[in-house]
Order: C-alpha cells, then sequence, then structure tokens
C-alpha cells in the first residue's frame, strides 16, 4: 500500500465519529478540491495531499488549536510511514498554517493549496449543509429573530448560525491563494448569496 493511501486509512479511522461537518467525507472533499487546484497550480502533489488528509485529525470542539495539535500528531503518522524530514516539515507547517481563525497565510504552496481547497468547503451548497449541520450540533439557532442579518447589532457567529456567513463564509473569495482557488470560490459564492437573498424573502 502507497503512503496516501495508507493516510487515507487512518485518517478514516481517526475521524470516524466526527460530526458530520469535519468528517472523512469533508477530508475527502477537500482532497478531491486539492487535487483540481493542483491540475493549474505549482506544488508538491504528494505533499499538498498528504496535508489534506491530516488536517483535521484532531478535531477538538470549540477549541482553536485543532491544527497545531494535528499537525503534531501528523508528524509522528508521517514518520511511521517512512516520509522524509523535509517533507514532513512541510506538510506539517501546512497543516499549522491553514486555520482560518489563525488568521495566517501560509508559508508554502503546498499550505496555501491546502487552505484554498478547505475553505472551498465551508462555502457553496456543501458549505450550507456543513454551517447549519455543526451549528444544529452546537444546538445553535438559525438566526436571531429580532435582527435576521445582522443590520443593527454586532455579529455573533457563536449565537447565530447566520452570523457565520458574515464573520467568515463571504470573505473567503476574496482570502483565496491562488487563481484556481479564487475562480473556484467566485462560483461558490454566488451560491451563498442567492440563499440568503431567498431567505430574506421567507423570514
Amino acid at each position: 500500500m502507497n503512503q496516501i493511501e495508507n493516510l487515507k486509512k487512518i485518517a478514516k479511522n481517526k475521524l470516524a465519529n466526527n460530526d458530520p461537518a469535519h468528517d472523512f467525507e469533508h477530508i475527502m472533499r477537500v482532497y478531491r478540491n486539492a487535487e483540481k487546484i493542483c491540475k493549474t497550480e505549482t506544488g508538491n502533489k504528494k505533499l499538498i495531499l498528504s496535508a489534506v488528509l491530516l488536517h483535521d485529525i484532531v478535531k477538538i470542539k470549540n477549541q482553536k488549536d485543532s491544527a497545531t495539535k494535528s499537525a503534531k500528531l501528523s508528524e509522528k503518522i508521517l514518520k511511521e510511514n517512512y516520509f522524509l524530514d523535509d517533507e514532513i516539515g512541510i506538510i506539517s507547517d501546512a497543516i499549522k498554517e491553514h486555520s482560518f481563525s489563525k488568521g495566517k497565510i501560509p508559508s508554502s504552496i503546498e499550505g496555501k493549496i491546502l487552505q484554498d481547497a478547505d475553505r472551498l468547503d465551508a462555502i457553496g451548497a456543501i458549505g450550507l449543509a456543513r454551517v447549519f449541520s455543526f451549528s444544529g450540533s452546537n444546538n445553535r439557532p438559525f438566526y436571531d429573530p429580532n435582527d435576521p442579518f445582522s443590520k443593527n447589532r454586532v455579529i455573533d457567529d457563536n449565537k447565530w448560525a447566520l452570523d457565520h456567513f458574515f464573520e467568515k463564509l463571504l470573505t473567503l473569495e476574496k482570502k483565496m491563494n491562488t487563481k484556481t482557488g479564487k475562480i473556484l470560490a467566485k462560483n461558490r459564492t454566488k451560491i451563498l448569496k442567492n440563499f440568503l437573498k431567498e431567505l430574506k424573502t421567507e423570514i
């Protein structure tokens, strides 16, 4: 079994009990996004896909240091699977730097592609499904009935699911690192905007 296939097995096993927004299917969607980006961008595909498979290997509910913990565990897993030291360093850094909450631009092209691929899964039709799935698992209401679109209040996506659109999702298109990522994000962002437009007529 090659290294990538073995990492797939490890990721599937580790993520078996994760919430639907961060489960193995999320990993595989990010994997496919990364493959699309790799067709037109430079970067070591093996290292990118390895980083994708391990980027959420540790997911701690409501904690923001999951990326750091995932990077640390990935180093152990990669060593056990005979990756070279320099490869491990690139993969670990990519995982450590990919998180939206850290607000970092990754230092390598491999990290930038991982970040773009992961962010693409937060927007579009699947992004819609994920945000409400995650909010439901955290008992978070869909929106503030007094001000659903946060026109006259502080945005708080820890309290209202819809606020996550304004706090994060609608900002991602402009934060993509690669040309391909920007193109894909533009199309997915249109889906979010159309959803919000329709929602305004229904609530």
